[in-house]
């Protein structure tokens, strides 16, 4: 009796001490808050208080501007699948959160969904990542780096004889490093579903787990999208500049381009210690990610100063290399450095985020809209979501004969 008592009693102390570590009384964070992101129908909730699900640190608005003009109606109309459809059921089905319109840098349209509204730091996912290749580009106009083709080990120590260290940044910047790692989040081989596990249930090192990522081929060689590119561009970053990512966001976008609120990014831990997830994870207003693209429609100019190399941006947003054009693997779309481009793009391309994150420029036609959303299907969604983005900017500006005269 004594030893199934003692078995008994060390049955139960596991259980506590196991539910004790998923719901941690004693922390605003925990994996039992973590795993409200794995609900699809929580998506809308989720993504609007990413601070209560990780840790973050704040990223000041320091000389807030608001943007010039006011939210006007909007009537679009598409064709996607044989059906006219209404922009009204494209936000509606993809559980849109915000929908920001700018034509010529100036506000013509708004709207928010599902709880949102104009102060909302909605989550960006991916779309983190053509900030921190901006922020690459410039330190590479302020001369902390020299080349493109310098290794990312040089700047970010951490990686220093690894895969990814012996990797130049502009291999990085192209998706193209050349490793083993499986980005499909649903997939059973996935190898981004253990990373984001590890990096927020168990708050081990992102830099440390990356570092330990194989290659089995030669950088330079295909599109290969994969999240640790960009997370150890974000290291770089850290390096060169001796500050955390938020710090580095605050003080060469935030601060700059004079974004209206604050923002933040999220973290593996608690601490100083703690990393910022390089690769997604910021969290900002809409009207602010809608400046972002301003700020690249403008040629990487902001009041005058030019803050990104000349030609920056041109090269940025449109193929690298002839893997990089749209293809049977990544239809629909291309990819530059760190940003995508739709098919037939003239002028056109985007910042994307899983689930439905989105900021498009339109060159030609002055126009930058930024949509985010808590879409399940947003991977299927992805061919009616680039035919909205352009019927969005047709309606704004349309094209006369002589645009290009």
């Amino acid at each position: 009796m004594r030893i199934v008592g003692g078995a008994l009693l060390a049955l139960v102390l596991a259980i506590t001490a196991a539910a004790a570590w998923y719901f941690r009384p004693w922390s605003d964070y925990s994996p039992a808050e973590i795993n409200r992101l794995s609900d699809p129908a929580r998506y809308t909730e989720t993504f609007q208080t990413m601070d209560s699900i990780f840790p973050y640190r704040t990223i000041e608005a320091t000389d807030p501007q608001s943007l010039d003009g006011a939210s006007q109606p909007l009537s679009v109309t598409y064709e996607w699948d044989g059906e006219a459809r209404t922009i009204e059921q494209y936000l509606d089905e993809s559980h849109a959160l915000a929908l920001v319109v700018l034509h010529d840098g100036a506000l013509v349209h708004e709207r928010y969904l599902n709880g949102a509204n104009a102060g909302t730091r909605l989550t960006s996912w991916s779309v983190a990542k053509s900030f921190v290749a901006t922020m690459i580009a410039m330190a590479l106009d302020q001369g902390r780096i020299e080349s493109l083709d310098q290794m990312a080990q040089e700047f970010a120590p951490q990686y220093a004889g690894s895969p990814m260290g012996e990797t130049s940044l502009r291999h990085l910047l192209m998706m193209s490093a050349g490793i083993d790692f499986n980005e499909d989040y649903s997939g059973p081989d996935s190898d981004i579903r253990p990373l984001f596990f590890n990096t927020f249930i168990l708050g081990q090192s992102v830099d440390e787990q990356i570092a330990r990522i194989e290659r089995n081929r030669e950088p330079g060689q295909d599109l290969h999208y994969t999240s640790p590119n960009t997370h150890v561009l974000g290291a770089v970053l850290r390096g060169i500049y001796g500050e955390n990512l938020a710090a580095i966001t605050q003080q060469q976008i935030w601060t700059p381009l004079q974004m209206s609120s604050d923002a933040y990014w999220s973290q593996n831990v608690e601490g100083e210690q703690a990393e910022a997830i390089g690769y997604c994870c910021l969290n900002a207003t809409a009207r602010d990610y809608a400046r972002f693209g301003q700020f690249h429609l403008q040629d990487g100019v902001w009041d005058g100063e030019r803050l990104l190399p000349e030609g920056w941006v041109e090269m940025a947003t449109r193929p690298n290399a002839p893997f990089q054009e749209p293809n049977e693997t990544i239809p629909l779309r291309g990819y530059g450095l760190h940003w995508w481009m739709p098919e037939n793009h003239e002028g056109e391309y985007f910042a994307a985020g899983v689930y439905g994150q989105y900021i498009w420029v339109d060159e030609r036609r002055g126009v930058v809209i930024a949509r985010f959303a808590g879409d399940p299907e947003w991977g299927a969604r992805t061919g009616e979501t680039l035919t909205v983005m352009r019927a969005i900017a047709e309606v704004v500006s349309p094209l006369s004969e002589n645009v290009d005269e």
